[in-house]
């Protein structure tokens, strides 16, 4: 006979099937049989996942207490700290008043010194603008050019993973943060290039991260909030407090990256199925119909993308979201990852540090943040206009014009790393550039 564990399952097929109440996460299931061949080596191993290690790096140690808390008696898992405590609420709102408005005296200032500037005027385009909205986010007519960037990528998982609205099965979340942690993924490679940090924040993955791989140049926060969403078709995606606990993540990594020096933050997500929730997310904040917002995502064929807009317009029938309760919105029908970048994202306007947000779900957890925090929009550089269908829609929510329009549609903040190199040149070509003045050329042939 044979004994082993299996995790190649969708999660909310298990817990569908097992009828188990909220707030039980399978993780996988023990099957027992009869082996048909014993390989030399594992097939995981074979497969080139990972060589065989040895028994003790598997193991782990827990702490056990009673409630006496001196160890004796019945032993009790030590309780999790608490999450979306009855005051995260407040908080939010809290934080959300204290976004100091975006500084348009500053940013003026800035477009009268680029008339001064030895070049026709509005002769660099948007790199004008950029240089404008860098001085007047950071309420400084002098910010020097970004010292310090950090790309911010948020995974989650999502349970309507498990209606087949994905080309790929939700397995594949944790995967990708196996691969980022490795170095694999596209957005290792852009954020190289953009010179910016990489933090990748697991804010609710359901599958497997033990065993991550370490990696210096990529910084893993784990953060996880609940083990993926519910079926946004059949149930809430998450209770208001676990929404709440999620911003609450976003919030207090902005805050961090401000207290280390970091001066431009750009996010972005990962996570099967997420272009589901977003259109949802987006449906219920703009009141835009179901057909006209759910896209292509990892590539679905037209039939597929059909039913994909109907179990939106079925989710958002079922749950009725108020539009003017974002926090409902997102426990209704949301992500976790797109919560904690609305969190980052009032978190930074806070601390007065400009964000450049990715595409279309990174633009939602935007949509999300000014809804509570309606002054965040200062602060926000929307990088690429994506391929997903439903990112036009999202962008004139916010009033938004994308820098590039290069076809992107991947995630993982790609689209916001190679925004990040443009505005450290707008930013350094205003403050180094000369004026007609100190050239000798007379204001009037600057024309």
């Amino acid at each position: 006979m044979g004994v082993g564990w299996v995790s190649i399952v969708e999660p909310a097929v298990l817990r569908a099937e097992l009828g188990l109440p909220p707030g039980i996460e399978p993780v996988a299931y023990l099957c027992v049989g009869y082996p048909v061949e014993f390989p030399e080596r594992p097939m995981l191993e074979q497969t080139g996942w990972r060589e065989r290690r040895p028994l003790e790096a598997a193991l782990h140690e827990e702490r056990f207490r009673d409630s006496n808390g001196d160890g004796a008696g019945t032993p009790t898992a030590e309780p999790a700290p608490e999450r979306g405590t009855a005051s995260a609420a407040g908080d939010i709102a809290a934080l959300a008043s204290d976004v100091p408005p975006f500084d348009e005296i500053t940013a003026e200032a800035v477009r009268e010194r680029q008339l001064r500037l030895t070049k026709p005027a509005g002769s660099l385009g948007r790199l004008e603008e950029l240089a404008a909205f860098y001085a007047g986010a950071h309420g400084h007519l002098d910010a020097p050019p970004p010292r310090q960037s950090e790309v911010f990528v948020f995974v989650a998982d999502h349970g309507i993973a498990a209606e087949g609205v994905s080309a790929f099965p939700s397995a594949v979340t944790a995967l990708m943060v196996r691969n980022f942690l490795a170095g694999g993924a596209a957005i290792n490679a852009l954020a190289g290039v953009a010179d910016a940090a990489l933090t990748v924040v697991d804010v609710g993955v359901a599958g497997d991260l033990t065993g991550l791989p370490e990696n210096a140049r990529v910084r893993f926060v784990p953060a996880n909030v609940r083990a993926g969403t519910g079926n946004l078709r059949r149930e809430p995606a998450m209770t208001r407090a676990e929404a709440e606990s999620a911003v609450g993540v976003g919030v207090r990594l902005a805050h961090d990256a401000a207290s280390r020096g970091v001066d431009l933050l750009a996010v972005g997500e990962m996570g099967i199925a997420n272009t589901t929730a977003a259109a949802a997310v987006l449906c219920a904040l703009t009141g835009a119909a179901a057909d006209d917002v759910v896209g292509r995502g990892t590539g679905l064929d037209q039939r597929l993308v059909s039913r994909k807009a109907a179990l939106v317009s079925e989710a958002l029938a079922h749950h009725r979201p108020d539009r003017d309760d974002p926090i409902g919105v997102l426990a209704a029908v949301g992500g976790l990852e797109i919560a904690g970048m609305a969190g980052l994202i009032i978190g930074a306007a806070s601390a007065r540090r400009p964000v450049v947000v990715d595409g279309f779900i990174a633009t939602v957890g935007a949509l999300v943040a000014t809804a509570l925090a309606p002054r965040a929009r200062g602060y926000l550089c929307f990088s690429h206009l994506s391929a997903e269908r439903g990112h036009k829609l999202a962008c004139a929510a916010l009033n938004a014009r994308p820098l590039l329009d290069l076809g992107l549609c991947l995630g993982e903040a790609t689209g916001a790393a190679l925004a990040i190199p443009l505005i450290r040149a707008a930013v350094a070509a205003q403050r180094q550039m000369a004026t007609f003045a100190t050239v000798g050329i007379a204001d009037r042939l600057r024309d």
